[in-house]
């Protein structure tokens, strides 16, 4: 009877997408997260009758035929790239990024990152870094004297140093883009790696064309809806619990089945 196992693999497709509603609630508050959706697909047939074969020696056509799936799978769970709300915090090195782009991290191997999460500070020998204290590409170092940093919405970072009247440029934030920024692999903290599914990323500066432009003393919220959450994860149970009552009725009725008596 193949609804026992038809319904088992509605249960784990559901399981799987639990977890991952479970993880956007879970990253609610996370600083530039996207949230992420599983999709799904049907699994191998079995024919029985195949549509399209000759029924007859007149050459009729089966219209239909039969076939019978095997269930479901998940297909792919992948990263919906919207822009989440900005909220002020008046922190100099809070940044934010308005439309496209992706800040450049540089990892303790050599390897390049990139976030959307720019809850960045300053190391104690002045260079820009992440919470975890990896170095934000191309290096901005910032002066032991100075009084205010301004990171304009083009990128250009500039420094009011004491005893200097006019403000000094330090350096310049790029942006990194990628063809299919969903294909990128998420490693934990924040961070992407390039992968061959997402392209090779475009380096340019913010405001260009095709880049968003740096907000500094912002943050990008995660750009989760709480109510669009709870709704898919009631669906998502109620459709676990429907393919669990499947279960129980075939158990039914091969229990009908195992007590006939002649």
């Amino acid at each position: 009877m193949k609804s026992l196992s038809i319904a088992a693999t509605g249960m784990l497709a559901q399981q799987r997408n639990v977890e991952v509603i479970s993880n956007n609630i879970a990253n609610l508050n996370t600083v530039g997260y996207k949230r992420q959706r599983a999709e799904f697909q049907d699994l191998l047939y079995q024919t029985i009758e195949r549509p399209g074969a000759i029924s007859s020696s007149t050459g009729a056509v089966v219209p239909n035929g039969i076939q019978i799936g095997a269930g479901v799978k998940t297909g792919s769970v992948y990263r919906i790239i919207e822009q989440g709300a900005v909220t002020a915090t008046g922190n100099d090195f809070d940044l934010a990024v308005s439309g496209k782009g992706l800040f450049r991290i540089e990892l303790p191997d050599g390897r390049e990152a990139y976030t959307r999460a720019g809850n960045f500070a300053v190391s104690a020998d002045g260079r820009v870094v992440t919470s975890d204290g990896y170095e934000l590409l191309p290096g901005v170092s910032v002066p032991e004297d100075v009084l205010d940093v301004t990171v304009s919405e083009d990128g250009v970072v500039e420094a009011q140093i004491a005893g200097e009247q006019n403000p000094r440029e330090i350096g310049r934030f790029e942006l990194a883009v990628f063809f299919n920024e969903s294909g990128l692999e998420a490693i934990g903290d924040n961070l992407l790696l390039e992968t061959p599914a997402s392209g090779e990323p475009i380096i340019g500066n913010p405001g260009d064309e095709g880049f968003g432009r740096i907000l500094q003393g912002y943050l990008e919220n995660a750009n989760v809806d709480p109510v669009q959450e709870i709704t898919t994860l009631i669906a998502a149970q109620r459709a676990y619990e429907m393919n669990a009552r499947v279960i129980e009725t075939s158990d039914e009725m091969l229990s009908i089945n195992a007590n006939l008596r002649r």
